[in-house]
């Protein structure tokens, strides 16, 4: 059952892209060196891996950030840039499974949002919908946890102010 939780604001160092599903490892595939960048720079991540949802283009296409939280100023070399995800309410909702269902749940907590009256913190686009924060948090670690089906990810929806 989705929650409504306070986030602080979390720096972080990421890779963006405009992908469609298929081509989705392509963002994914960047995690591991940027980790690997902060550590040859004496820094360890803040937190766990995520993918920040920018925007939703027709098509379905998608803007995507894959992100490392940090703490400190590492100024990471290009194409990789620092962000922050914004402090405020959101919706948070764990999933246990494979990527191919993150969809499924995605809807899921949008459908209850709905049932509760909350709004998002998104905007209709030139490019499509534009999210402020939506976030899937990566918390299991593939080479830890070879099994998908025993993946876990938050997924966080930052609610409209």
């Amino acid at each position: 059952m989705p929650t409504i939780i306070d986030r602080p604001a979390q720096r972080y160092v990421a890779e963006r892209a405009t992908l469609a599903i298929p081509d989705f490892p392509r963002i994914a595939d960047r995690l591991p060196p940027l980790i690997g960048a902060l550590a040859a720079g004496g820094f360890a991540p803040a937190g766990a891996p995520f993918f920040r949802y920018r925007v939703l283009h027709p098509g379905p296409r998608f803007t995507v950030e894959a992100g490392i939280p940090v703490d400190g100023d590492h100024v990471p070399a290009e194409p990789a840039f620092r962000g922050e995800l914004p402090a405020g309410r959101y919706v948070l909702d764990t999933y246990v499974g494979a990527p191919g269902g993150l969809a499924a749940a995605t809807e899921a907590v949008l459908a209850w949002g709905a049932t509760r009256g909350l709004t998002w913190d998104r905007t209709d686009g030139p490019d499509g919908e534009e999210w402020g924060c939506r976030l899937e948090v990566l918390r299991t670690s593939p080479r830890e946890v070879p099994d998908p089906a025993q993946w876990v990810t938050d997924l966080l929806f930052r609610l409209a102010d």
